[in-house]
């Protein structure tokens, strides 16, 4: 891993605020970073000798006179986004502005294949500053890990594509995709919300002043561990409200209640969703029920955090059939929440995860700043 060099603080201010517009002039940056000019001017001419800040052309204001235009630097680097999904591996290379520079998909079996493609596409010049890798465990807080470092059977799919010495960190999917939504998505210019998501399992994203909760543990969220079923006489079982509602038990419901005149049974979500909008009676029986179980873990959503909106996402989740019931059982069982689908879909958790790294890509120069002014 190329390091970073030693930044003054008034330096590494002015990197974070670059890396954030994307392009500025030196007085855009004063007022971005709070600093003087001179301070500034200062900062940006230390910058371009590292090669962390480039100049990428002038720009004339109402006055006419033209102001000098920064980017990043080559030496900036760039970052990794691997989603290590049930089905698909995605990987996304972004530039620490949040420039997309690289993307690949294929089969999880073949993660370590995807991540190298992506990795190939990079900018040879361009130092990896920080990978960030989305899973479907749950991601106790953690500091940053070499790219060598164990950290169980899902990292080590893609730990042998990795760069040796680059930070890793190992992040929540879920939390990830809600990071999406709120940037990108059906949650933007909203600052507390859940994104709860039904697949083939379940979790919920909880975004609170625009920050996503992770929980003592890492574990908030995960909607898996209710206990459930909780009746008199029924013992509840690990993760069996997972089992339940995920699209695996979807589909075998389906199957079970499938009549035989209408001919071969859905083999997958997409198959059901679709045989119920062309009028399937079998099918739509199936997603109206399913509807209203999502409804009623909305409730119990509701119930705890009332986020005001609930974004519906995952394989399931995500198909807008479900909005009516869900919205129906919810309103039936606990006050007014928006309930709206997801607009990122299948890419929200690479998205995510991008978002992160291009964050932890910053840090990783920013904190270089050990130099008194």
């Amino acid at each position: 891993m190329v390091r970073a060099p030693r930044l003054t603080e008034s330096a590494s201010a002015v990197f974070a605020v670059l890396a954030q517009a994307g392009t500025a002039t030196r007085p855009q940056l004063a007022s971005l970073a709070r600093l003087s000019k001179p301070t500034v001017s200062s900062a940006v001419a230390e910058l371009e000798g590292v090669h962390l800040a480039a100049h990428s052309g002038t720009s004339s204001g109402a006055t006419g006179r033209s102001a000098a235009v920064y980017r990043l630097g080559p030496a900036a680097g760039a970052v990794l986004a691997v989603d290590l999904g049930p089905a698909l591996t995605r990987v996304r290379g972004c530039a620490l502005d949040g420039t997309l520079l690289a993307e690949a998909t294929g089969p999880r079996e073949d993660a370590a294949d995807v991540v190298r493609e992506a990795l190939s596409a990079l900018p040879a010049d361009a130092p990896l500053r920080t990978i960030v890798v989305a899973v479907g465990d749950v991601t106790a807080p953690q500091k940053m890990r070499p790219a060598t470092a164990k950290a169980g059977p899902v990292f080590d799919a893609v730990a042998v594509a990795l760069p040796p010495g680059v930070p890793v960190h190992l992040e929540n999917n879920v939390n990830c995709a809600a990071l999406a939504e709120l940037h990108e998505g059906a949650a933007r210019g909203r600052h507390t919300f859940g994104y709860l998501r039904i697949g083939v399992g379940i979790g919920l994203g909880i975004v609170v002043g625009g920050q996503v909760l992770a929980g003592a543990n890492g574990a908030a969220g995960e909607l898996a561990r209710l206990p459930y079923p909780w009746d008199d006489g029924l013992e509840p079982r690990h993760e069996a409200l997972e089992e339940y509602i995920g699209s695996r038990s979807l589909l075998r419901r389906a199957g079970a209640a499938w009549p035989e005149s209408d001919g071969a049974r859905p083999r997958t979500a997409e198959q059901l969703f679709a045989l119920a909008q062309r009028g399937s009676d079998a099918a739509r029986a199936v997603v109206d029920r399913h509807a209203v179980d999502v409804g009623r873990l909305a409730a119990a959503v509701t119930a705890v955090l009332d986020p005001g909106l609930l974004v519906l996402g995952g394989s399931t989740g995500s198909f807008p059939q479900l909005l009516p019931g869900v919205r129906a059982e919810l309103e039936r069982l606990s006050w007014p929440t928006e309930v709206v689908s997801s607009q990122v879909g299948d890419l929200g958790t690479v998205v995510g995860a991008a978002r992160l790294a291009v964050a932890r890509g910053v840090q990783t120069v920013t904190e270089a700043a050990r130099k008194k002014d």
